[in-house]
């Protein structure tokens, strides 16, 4: 057996891509494995590899959105808008990104994580995540829900053309994120011009 350098690794693992039919990205990965020892049984190790990290690594990319929307300014800064009207209950898009699995807490810095369940998080901070640009409220009109473990937003009532999506955010990021700054919604922006 023989040596095999980093560039020799790379080209390797993007033909074991198209063998194994697996497209991920590897680079993150080659530092710690540049000192492998290369023979004929790598090609099918990286099979078996490929298939764990594209489940591990998974970068979710396509909203799956059902209804045109755009980015615009809102009271609180950049929000979604609706560019049709849209049904009470209906799928609005998907909130993706970053699949993280078992991550410790350390590693979950992004304003955007969105808790699944005990073990899954979506970071969604990357800007192809349409769904980012959806404001809290404490009266929303839309709201999130968890299909196995898929995040959509959907319509809490009747969204008419031109109105900002909203949705809330829940107890625990408001409390530690929203309320010592204020909250800027609709709702709470009455309630304070009220006083």
């Amino acid at each position: 057996m023989s040596s095999i350098s980093t560039t020799a690794l790379l080209s390797e693992i993007h033909s074991t891509q198209k063998y194994c039919g697996v497209g991920i990205t590897w680079e993150p990965l080659l530092a710690p494995l540049a000192s492998l020892r290369y023979n004929q049984h790598v090609r099918s190790y990286f099979c078996v590899v490929a298939y764990f990290f594209n489940y591990m690594i998974e970068l979710r990319k396509e909203t799956n959105a059902k209804y045109k929307v755009k980015i615009g300014r809102s009271k609180t800064g950049l929000g979604l808008f609706a560019l049709e009207s849209i049904p009470k209950g209906k799928k609005i898009m998907e909130y993706i990104g970053k699949v993280m699995i078992d991550e410790s807490d350390d590693d979950k810095n992004s304003l955007y994580i969105f808790n699944i369940n005990k073990k899954v998080d979506i970071d969604g901070a990357p800007r192809f995540n349409t769904a980012r640009y959806i404001n809290h409220s404490c009266r929303p009109n839309a709201e999130s829900d968890t299909e196995k473990d898929h995040v959509w937003i959907k319509a809490k009532r009747n969204i008419m053309l031109g109105e900002e999506l909203t949705y809330d955010y829940g107890k625990e990021y408001f409390n530690e994120y929203i309320k010592p700054k204020g909250c800027r919604c609709v709702k709470c922006s009455a309630k304070n011009i009220k006083k």
